[in-house]
């Protein structure tokens, strides 16, 4: 079969290794409507498929760009709002040390003053005190020296202006002599 094979080849006068004429007309018309099916339809579908993952690529690079920006945005006006609000703190706790400063400053004065008042209150009632024995005392002085006169004289003194009078000269007289004998 091999000599036949060989021979029926030969006969025909064909290499075997160049197809048939009809052969590579069906070849050529096939590759030439795959090539406009894949040109015409497949090659732009990819291209838009492609085109569309591109700006959906560069978008999303572009809105990550964005929300980066603006984040850091934010988180700059969030510094500078912690960096204001620190201020505002610092300035508060000064103004309330201030103010714990002068409150002390006011209770001591007060404190000082109310001291001042107590003592000044005390210093009365003492000479209102001291007034008051003054005028038991001499009250009593003039009993007790009108008795004494009333026994040494061996005379009643009862007469209440004669006593006033005895009395207010006894004390005057008290009064003016000097210092060193009392």
């Amino acid at each position: 079969m091999t000599k036949a094979a060989t021979l029926l080849a030969a006969e025909e006068g064909a290499n075997p290794l160049l197809p048939h004429t009809f052969e590579l007309v069906v070849g050529i018309f096939s590759f030439l409507v795959v090539l406009v099916v894949v040109g015409k339809i497949l090659v732009p579908r990819i291209q838009k498929t492609l085109a569309e993952r591109t700006d959906a690529i560069e978008g999303g690079i572009k809105r990550a760009e964005e929300a980066q920006a603006e984040a850091q945005a934010l988180q700059q006006q969030y510094r500078d709002q912690l960096a204001e609000a620190r201020h505002e703190a610092a300035r508060l706790r000064e103004e309330a040390r201030e103010q714990a400063a002068q409150i002390k400053v006011e209770l001591r004065e007060e404190a000082q003053a109310e001291a001042r008042r107590l003592v000044e209150a005390a210093h009365a009632q003492i000479e209102a005190d001291r007034q008051a024995a003054f005028a038991q005392l001499r009250t009593e002085i003039g009993r007790l020296s009108t008795e004494l006169a009333g026994r040494i004289v061996g005379e009643s003194l009862e007469d209440e202006v004669r006593q006033s009078r005895i009395v207010d000269r006894f004390l005057d007289e008290l009064e003016s002599t000097p210092q060193a004998v009392r």
